[in-house]
């Protein structure tokens, strides 16, 4: 009750009922007031200003003082405040208490401390984005929900990204938290929104923050690289801060629990996922926001939407980061598939960063030294040669065939010379074959062509002969050219040697 409204019903009637069903006011407490306003002379004449009233009542009219209360707990205080300074619960002091024969309630005891800590209402300050410029992701529990794979119910978290301009959100229920599902969530959020906000508010989830601080959070190394994937930037909250994303906290969140969820029956995750699309651009985006007084989706379509960064050309490749060990066979391990790196980093930490259509390995200061295809399955093993110890490579690489398809490259002699090693029906002639071709990387394909086909000419085709031949360099002689064949001839002996005796000769024997 205004001070001057009483005293104006002072001054216009004495009758006490009027004035009480008027005012609200006890009959005493306007009896008190009506003796203090007669003897300071305010009946009679127009009235001050008020703050002149309050002046003159602070410095005249004596209250009554406050009827005093002694607490149940005030013969126990020293003990209460000793284990309230301990943190210990109020209900733990209560039993404390109750031990040494009190008999109060538990309400006494928080009224009690309550009064040792008073509560007082700190002040905020509301913070509004210019248009683009921030979003605001969150978790949040859903309930269960039917897994369309298994068909059973399993707990589910709702994710929510809120743009803090026009308050328009994506949501999606997934059944995890894990990096891999974040990634894609935010993909899909940017891709919904049609561009990508400036920068990112998110609290210290795993998944996003590897460890919080105050001033030098460290960023999970695949969301930093997303986050420059699409250009934004990350502001996590300080550490048990989580107003500082009120936004999506209460217009986000918990504005999914209280309208989109409540009451709904558990369906498949997949239809819950359609609906909630279909909410957010019907109920949540066309409602009258309490605090922008518009609708999130026109605010969105009228003014963030062109404020936004444009998504870049691909979409992120969603990678997960795994550190191991390259093993002595110069293979490291990543999601069952084995992938190789340079031999002279044997028994040292790599950095694995496997995206769905490739590999690159890091050293632990982030120097790619690999780079391979995805491996087609579990148990692939994927190779680069130069990767290999140089004097391992032959056995590993060199197969029959990719002799023959050598020996092909060189010449004729070379391919019928390794043809004669590799079809010996008892002894496995492939080391020797591959010696043999190892030696055009020393003399050149001509050379071990013509030194092939020395070989086989005088049918030694060891490899011992082959060297010989091309470190004397007989290769380049040819082949020895064949003896020229006597004079045809039908017989051995003359015709006077064999008719003479005919003809009076000698006799032939």
């Amino acid at each position: 009750m205004d001070l001057r409204e009483l005293l104006r019903h002072l001054q216009a009637t004495t009758n006490m009922s009027v004035i009480q069903r008027a005012t609200g006011l006890n009959r005493r407490t306007i009896a008190r007031y009506r003796t203090w306003a007669s003897a300071q002379g305010l009946l009679e004449k127009p009235l001050p200003p008020l703050e002149d009233l309050q002046q003159l009542i602070a410095t005249t009219l004596e209250l009554p003082p406050p009827p005093q209360i002694v607490s149940s707990v005030a013969p126990y205080r020293e003990l209460v405040v000793s284990l309230h300074r301990a943190g210990v619960a109020g209900t733990a002091i209560w039993q404390r208490l109750r031990e040494r024969g009190y008999q109060g309630t538990l309400s006494s005891v928080y009224r009690f401390l309550h009064r040792l800590e008073p509560s007082y209402r700190t002040a905020i300050v509301r913070v509004e984005r210019e248009p683009g410029s921030e979003a605001q992701v969150d978790f949040g529990y859903a309930g269960r929900m039917l897994d369309p794979t298994t068909g059973t119910l399993r707990k589910t978290w709702a994710f929510v990204m809120l743009l803090a301009y026009s308050r328009h959100q994506y949501v999606e229920f997934v059944f995890d938290q894990a990096l891999p599902t974040w990634l894609r969530l935010h993909v899909h959020a940017f891709g919904f929104f049609g561009g990508v906000p400036h920068r990112v508010v998110l609290d210290n989830l795993k998944a996003g923050i590897v460890k919080a601080c105050f001033d030098d959070p460290q960023v999970q190394s695949t969301y930093r690289e997303c986050a420059e994937h699409y250009g934004f930037l990350l502001a996590p909250c300080r550490p048990r801060t989580p107003e500082h994303k009120g936004k999506v906290e209460q217009g986000g969140v918990h504005y999914v629990k209280q309208n989109f969820l409540g009451g709904r029956v558990p369906t498949l995750i997949t239809q819950a996922n359609v609906d909630v699309r279909h909410w957010c651009l019907t109920t949540a985006g066309q409602r009258i926001h309490g605090t922008t007084k518009e609708a999130p989706l026109h605010r969105f379509e009228a003014v963030e939407r062109g404020q936004l960064k444009p998504l870049p050309t691909t979409p992120y490749d969603v990678a997960t980061w795994k550190r191991v060990t390259l093993q002595r066979d110069c293979y490291v391990v990543f999601e069952q598939a084995f992938y190789s790196a340079p031999f002279r980093l044997i028994g040292q930490s790599l950095w694995v960063r496997g995206g769905s259509q490739e590999v690159r390995l890091y050293t632990t200061r982030y120097e790619l030294v690999a780079t391979h295809p995805r491996a087609p399955h579990p148990g692939g093993r994927v190779t680069h040669p130069d990767h290999l110890p140089p004097e391992k490579i032959p056995g590993a690489f060199w197969s029959r065939e990719t002799c023959r398809a050598r020996a092909a490259a060189v010449g004729p002699a070379t391919v019928q010379l390794v043809d004669t090693l590799l079809a010996d029906p008892v002894l496995d002639r492939l080391p020797r074959v591959i010696r043999v071709l190892k030696l055009c990387d020393r003399v050149g394909p001509p050379r071990l062509e013509a030194a092939c086909a020395r070989a086989l000419h005088f049918g030694d085709l060891t490899y011992r002969t082959l060297t010989r031949i091309l470190d004397q360099g007989l290769e380049a002689e040819g082949l020895p050219r064949p003896a020229a064949p006597a004079p045809a001839s039908t017989f051995v002996r003359t015709a006077a040697e064999l008719l003479g005796n005919l003809a009076g000769g000698a006799p032939w024997s």
